[in-house]
């Protein structure tokens, strides 16, 4: 990691790694931050970020819009009572123009946040950003669907936000900006695994779920930093429960007049109580607009989205072409970084294809929607179509390929044709070799263990 330009390459200050004792491939994002080592670093709020992000959304504005809508100024001084600071995440659209086949997604509920009587600035998130009230992943939504015969919503929740919006096609980019209460809350509560699947879900349900809260240990863990126990509610100002025995009042034809009252917070992400009392923290949701102009933020995780991905940001013009000021952070300098390797009577099409340094093409090439890696070799009469090939691949003599992901070294003999395949590193595909079907998974750089999937 030391020599690693990526990382070499980061401006100051220097990031901290740590190697903590009992991290391993298997270990839960939640149980990440159990460990004593993160535990002893995270003193103050903080970022989280996945290792397989692609996104060229500032990271300034994500905080900015956090410290508008969310943070608390008595959390921002520190040991003053009050209210707590809430979280952000963010979410984004699979269902684009280049949609991918498979690619998993998030179901999520949202409820507008109060309108704001100053006019969003261009360019300002707080526009696309509202209260969140419910995630899982749409798997586990199916899951529930079947088991219950239908999709469950609890009263309570539509009692408290009946202007609830649902999206099931995004999927969640695993940024959030949390505050430092939410280590303590994971520590509290060990059988939180995932920060997607179960912190970020129950916490947007102790939002509006009556009483959850206490069972997640989040009304002492905001005692304990207030030092000061909270007022209990009276019987005249409770709202009615989405669950026990409020339902059944509710569902006898009384306590109609309790819902009808004034209530602050309804609908407007207000961080109150309905009761009163100090409520739970939003963590609220930056829902990314699908616009084939705007940013591109994607995680990629699988061989399917690597590929998609890097055929994607090799349609972006190039440093050379917009110039240092308007291009995007993933541009390269120049669509063929060394062009004394081409030979000549070659076709390499710039507008959506990357060939990176120290790569030889040969005479009789063509090279259409594809991604080159440093010192490959492509030799005479290859066709290459919306391909990747990782550093120093071989490729041979009138070789066909086509939606191919070939590993690092790895060679293709002389008249193969390929298509749909992934090659893995290091690995010799015997000449005239012909297949329509994925070869053998390639490791993927950002994968846990360096391995993929085996369902891919």
């Amino acid at each position: 990691m030391d020599t690693n330009p990526f990382l070499t390459g980061l401006p100051l200050p220097r990031p901290d790694l740590l190697a903590p004792e009992g991290l391993d491939h298997n270990t839960g994002t939640a149980e990440i931050l159990r460990l004593p080592e993160v535990k002893d670093n995270v003193t103050s709020d903080f970022v989280v970020l996945p290792c397989d992000l692609v996104c060229e959304l500032g990271g300034d504005k994500l905080l900015q819009a956090w410290m508008v809508k969310s943070a608390s100024l008595s959390d921002m001084l520190g040991n003053v009572a009050g209210s707590h600071s809430g979280g952000l995440g963010v979410w984004y659209e699979t269902k684009t123009t280049t949609p991918v086949k498979g690619e998993e997604t998030d179901f999520i509920a949202t409820v507008p946040l109060p309108a704001s009587t100053i006019p969003a600035q261009k360019g300002s998130l707080l526009p696309h950003i509202s209260k969140l009230v419910s995630s899982m992943p749409t798997d586990s939504l199916k899951d529930l669907t079947e088991e219950k015969k239908g999709f469950p919503i609890r009263h309570g929740l539509l009692r408290q936000h009946p202007r609830t919006r649902m999206l099931t096609t995004h999927r969640d980019a695993h940024i959030y900006i949390f505050p430092r209460w939410v280590m303590d809350f994971v520590a509290a509560n060990d059988r939180l695994e995932s920060i997607g699947e179960d912190v970020i879900g129950w916490w947007a349900k102790a939002g509006w779920q009556k009483g959850l809260a206490e069972k997640l240990g989040m009304k002492k863990i905001f005692e304990s930093a207030n030092g000061q126990e909270e007022k209990p509610s009276t019987e005249r100002d409770r709202t009615p429960s989405d669950e026990g025995d409020s339902d059944k009042h509710d569902d006898n034809g009384q306590g109609h007049q309790s819902r009808k009252q004034s209530r602050p917070g309804r609908d407007s992400g207000d961080m109150r109580r309905q009761d009163g009392e100090a409520g739970v923290p939003p963590i609220l949701a930056y829902v990314h607009p699908s616009q084939p102009s705007g940013p591109l933020v994607r995680r990629v995780d699988t061989a399917k989205l690597l590929l998609a991905i890097s055929l994607e940001l090799a349609k972006l013009p190039s440093v050379e072409e917009t110039g240092p000021d308007a291009a995007s952070p993933f541009a390269h300098a120049r669509k063929v970084a060394y062009p004394e390797g081409v030979k000549a009577r070659t076709t390499i099409t710039q507008k959506d294809s990357l060939v990176a340094e120290n790569v030889t093409v040969q005479e009789k090439t063509s090279i259409k929607e594809s991604v080159i890696g440093a010192n490959c070799q492509i030799n005479e009469g290859a066709k290459l179509q919306q391909c990747l090939l990782m550093d120093g691949v071989v490729v041979g003599k009138n070789c066909k390929l086509t939606r191919c992901i070939l590993g690092k070294r790895s060679e293709i003999g002389d008249g193969s044709t390929l298509t749909d395949c992934e090659v893995q590193e290091n690995l010799f595909v015997e000449p005239r070799s012909e297949s329509s079907h994925p070869c053998l998974t390639v490791p993927l750089p950002f994968a846990p263990n360096n391995r993929m999937p085996d369902d891919n």
